[in-house]
């Protein structure tokens, strides 16, 4: 996910794994320069990126490795189905 704008560009990386009985859980974030570096280090491992400036604000308040809040699971669902569309793991 990723942030553009008038402020410094933001980055939260998610990472979950839907045979663990757990929650997405954020695995990095950064601004500016470390956003940079993360994109580049998705993009080189095929990650796919969705830019959501409005959710990256709210989850770049928490912390790595922290579960998302259940208030999130919706937002945070539809990036997920975003990307198992793009993999071709969902069907429209």
């Amino acid at each position: 996910m990723v942030m553009d704008g008038e402020k410094r560009k933001k980055v939260v990386g998610l990472q979950y794994d839907p045979s663990k009985d757990a929650a997405p859980r954020v695995r990095a974030k950064g601004a500016g320069h470390v956003a940079d570096r993360i994109l580049k280090l998705a993009r080189q491992h095929g990650i796919p990126i969705k830019q959501d400036n409005e959710l990256v604000e709210t989850l770049y308040a928490l912390d790595i490795d922290q579960e998302i809040p259940p208030e999130l699971y919706r937002a945070v669902a539809e990036i997920l189905a975003f990307i198992y569309r793009l993999s071709g793991r969902l069907k429209r």
